[in-house]
């Protein structure tokens, strides 16, 4: 579950930057008409540039932000019997994936996980932890292989981008609105804006950055169960179902992620989620994925 957390991690920071850029230029000024009301449509204009600039280059950044945080090791000349199985596990899901062969790496963790990032879907990285190499057998970790190949073939990345994008857009658009009208009705601002436009509007980025993670979070969920039937289909049921069983396991003994938070979310397990955190989990709970794959949906 690395990819996500990482592009979210990147997203907000090019989000922010470009906030305070637009504040500093006086933008936020410039698009008040007369000085009592704003001009919507070169807000919006405004916001979708910065909103979907920041998912996007949080999108091209994903594969080297990836490699950079794990410390993938990238395998060019196979030297060992895992090594050489991986390589050619990945080659032969690709081909039936109908994706370029992506890179491929071994990332040092004792905890099961894998993961798949990367702007296009024939430009990709493929990469597994030791500890899952070590201990799964080979149809459970070419389950886990064709499940992160799913995520490459779904085109999850560019379609998590819009989504973002388009949350981006309207967090700006509607903070900057409720920072104006905060401004006007409560400061009495006449004229262009004050203090209290800018405070608001800030608070309001942070508040209803929050809430429109939870859509994120929802998709990336959405997500998962259809990156378990790439594995169940590329794979084998069986082999999808056994490996996720093996997670389960894993998670309820409590073994800590290999990964940073900022990456979780693009591993094939993000471990136990309880209460609200539930609604920023970027990961279904694995009984229901497994349950799912049993039924066959």
């Amino acid at each position: 579950m690395m990819r996500i957390g990482l592009f979210l991690l990147t997203n907000l920071g090019v989000l922010a930057l470009a906030s305070l850029t637009l504040n500093l230029l006086g933008v936020d000024q410039i698009l008040n008409e007369s000085g009592t009301g704003l001009n919507l449509t070169s807000l919006l204009i405004f916001c979708a540039v910065f909103g979907f600039s920041g998912a996007f280059i949080s999108l091209f950044l994903s594969k080297f932000m990836a490699k950079r945080t794990t410390g993938v090791q990238l395998i060019t000349n196979p030297r060992t019997a895992d090594e050489r199985w991986l390589m050619e596990t990945v080659k032969d899901l690709s081909q039936k994936a109908g994706i370029g062969m992506p890179e491929v790496g071994i990332f040092p963790a004792n905890q099961a996980n894998a993961f798949a990032t990367g702007w296009n879907k024939n430009n990709a990285l493929v990469a597994v932890s030791a500890g899952l190499l070590q201990r799964f057998d080979r149809e459970e970790a070419r389950a886990v292989m064709a499940h992160e190949i799913g995520h490459v073939a779904n085109g999850d990345m560019v379609t998590l981008t819009l989504i973002q994008g388009v949350v981006n857009t309207f967090v700006m658009f509607l903070a900057r609105i409720i920072g104006h009208t905060v401004d006007k009705v409560v400061f009495k601002t006449e004229r262009g804006v004050g203090i209290g436009y800018y405070i608001v509007t800030i608070v309001a980025e942070i508040i209803l950055g929050f809430l429109a993670t939870m859509i994120v979070m929802a998709f990336s969920r959405y997500r998962e169960y259809r990156a378990d039937a790439a594995g169940a289909t590329l794979a084998s049921r069986e082999g999808m179902i056994r490996a996720l069983q093996r997670l389960q396991a894993e998670s309820q003994a409590g073994a800590p992620s290999p990964m940073p938070k900022s990456m979780q979310a693009f591993g094939i397990s993000s471990g136990f989620q309880q209460s609200l955190g539930k609604l920023f989990a970027s990961h279904p709970p694995l009984e229901q994925r497994i349950n799912t794959l049993r039924q066959g949906l």
